[in-house]
C-alpha cells in the first residue's frame, strides 16, 4: 500500500493552465472593475461619516466613534489599494507577455 506524503496532497488535482495576456487583461479587467466599485463604496463611506456630527456625550464614546469611523474608511481603502495593485500588476504582466511573445516571433522568423 503506497503512502501519501503531506505536501502530495497539497498539489492540484487539475492540470495548471499558461498565462497568456487575453488571460492577464481579462483580469485586470475584472480587478478594475472591482477597484472601481470598492472606490465608490469608499467615497460613499466617506460622505456618509462626514454628515454625522461625533457623539459629545463623553470622551470615551468620541474616541470609540473615531476609532470606528477610521477602521472602516481604512479598510474600504486596503481593499480599493488591493485591487487597484493588483489590476496594474496584470496589466504589466499581460504587456511583457506580449512583448516577449512578438520578440520569440521575430527571432523564429530571422532563423527560418
Amino acid at each position: 500500500m503506497a503512502t501519501s506524503t503531506p505536501t502530495e496532497n497539497l498539489v492540484p488535482a487539475t492540470p495548471s493552465r499558461k498565462s497568456t495576456p487575453l488571460r492577464c487583461f481579462i483580469g485586470a479587467l475584472i480587478s478594475a472593475s472591482l477597484a472601481i466599485a470598492l472606490y465608490s463604496l469608499t467615497a460613499s463611506i466617506t460622505h456618509a461619516f462626514a454628515a454625522q456630527p461625533l457623539p459629545r456625550g463623553s470622551v470615551a464614546t468620541a474616541n470609540i466613534a473615531v476609532a470606528v469611523r477610521t477602521l472602516v474608511v481604512g479598510m474600504s481603502t486596503l481593499g480599493t489599494t488591493i485591487f487597484a495593485i493588483s489590476t496594474l500588476g496584470l496589466l504589466a504582466l499581460g504587456i511583457q507577455l506580449v512583448i516577449l511573445n512578438l520578440r520569440s516571433g521575430a527571432k523564429l522568423d530571422e532563423s527560418a
